[in-house]
């Protein structure tokens, strides 16, 4: 009969060190305050505060539930070893190996949530993409960037939506905004901030040469009630309706109900066109830029610290993070942390885990913020 002592002992260890960075203790004195505070009869008084209540009760249930899950399942594998030593029935030994190896994955799968250190990392994410240099090859790419997010956050479970979408000059699109909801989506999308690269023979070009075209993305945690804590000045905003247009689909509205809100001093440009109304179009336009103006104020400070201790920021807005090469061979490699592989259909098809978590290990081993 094997001997399970030191795997079981491994295992403990892993389980009480979740029980650690969960703060298991913690949250199982607020899950009764929270139970207490979704049953209260004017909780939807305040909408904003009763989903941030709701949403916090079911990260504290699906936290507590998956550690004593993990705890009970140790418990039946030991029970398993012991009955099937003092019976010497080897037929429990598969039953046992199976559970083993399905807590090593979900402990592999829970340590993540141990590299999530940013101030913001559960949030939800406000994404925007924007084509480069490549002319419609960048333009082409960046519609290929917007689809393969789009198919992460379904891969995941996460909710998505596209807020507005430029078509291209040709093909693809100019630049697109969405919101990705679930939880840890900004701590996830943070490290796919920077610039993309696409190397393949252009289907743009007749004389079929190779061609590299680049677009941005750019990552910003999202609150739903961020308008109401940034004081914006309606005097520095430029409000400008237009029909809408672009990749959405059927969840486009095409009327003049479109909105483009633009801050004059800092340029910076939020819009929506997916909302049935122009005032619900302005509002949503409202939160984004109130997020980016919040990130904006965040960033800025990280770089004037940056400057005093002499550290420099591996991650921009305008800096190569990861490239897509197609032709003449294929691989996707990010060259922050090394990581690559050659199943480029894979990538572009939504599996970027693999990437954003070596890119949390990595951004850990550095000693940085995570962003």
């Amino acid at each position: 009969m094997q001997d399970y002592t030191d795997t079981f002992t491994a295992l403990r260890t892993r389980i009480d060190e979740a029980a650690g960075y969960l703060r298991i203790d913690e949250q199982r004195a607020r899950q009764p305050q929270l139970e207490a505070e979704v049953s209260r009869p004017d909780l939807w008084d305040d909408a904003d505060a009763a989903r941030q209540v709701q949403t916090e009760l079911s990260s504290v249930n699906d936290d507590i539930a998956l550690f004593d899950r993990l705890t009970a399942s140790l418990e039946d594998a030991e029970t398993l070893v012991e009955m099937a030593s003092e019976e010497a029935d080897e037929s429990l030994l598969g039953e046992i190996e199976t559970t083993i190896k399905t807590m090593g994955s979900d402990l592999d799968a829970l340590e993540l949530r141990a590299l999530f250190t940013g101030e913001f990392d559960e949030r939800d994410a406000v994404c925007q993409i924007k084509s480069g240099e490549g002319g419609t090859d960048a333009q082409d790419w960046a519609e290929m960037l917007l689809r393969m997010y789009q198919r992460w956050a379904d891969g995941r479970g996460f909710a998505y939506e596209l807020l507005y979408a430029s078509d291209g000059t040709e093909a693809g699109i100019s630049s697109a905004e969405f919101l990705i909801k679930g939880r840890h989506a900004y701590g996830l999308l943070n490290g796919e901030h920077g610039v993309h690269r696409l190397v393949r023979i252009s289907p743009f070009n007749n004389e079929g040469k190779r061609q590299t075209a680049f677009a941005a993305m750019q990552v910003t945690p999202f609150f739903e009630a961020m308008a109401d804590e940034v004081d914006i000045d309606e005097k520095d905003l430029r409000v400008d309706t237009y029909r809408s247009s672009g990749a959405g689909g059927q969840h486009v509205n095409v009327t003049d109900s479109a909105v483009r809100l633009t801050h004059i001093p800092t340029g910076t440009v939020t819009q929506c066109q997916n909302e049935r109304s122009q005032h619900q179009n302005k509002d949503r336009a409202m939160q984004m830029m109130a997020a980016k103006l919040l990130e904006l104020e965040r960033r800025k400070r990280d770089e004037e610290i940056a400057k005093i201790t002499g550290v420099q920021s591996n991650v921009g807005f305008g800096s190569q993070i990861r490239s897509y090469v197609l032709q003449p061979y294929q691989m996707v490699k990010d060259l922050r942390t090394e990581h690559e592989t050659g199943n480029v259909d894979s990538v572009l098809g939504g599996n970027l885990d693999p990437f954003m978590e070596s890119y949390l290990r990595w951004n850990r081993a550095e000693g940085e913020p995570n962003e």
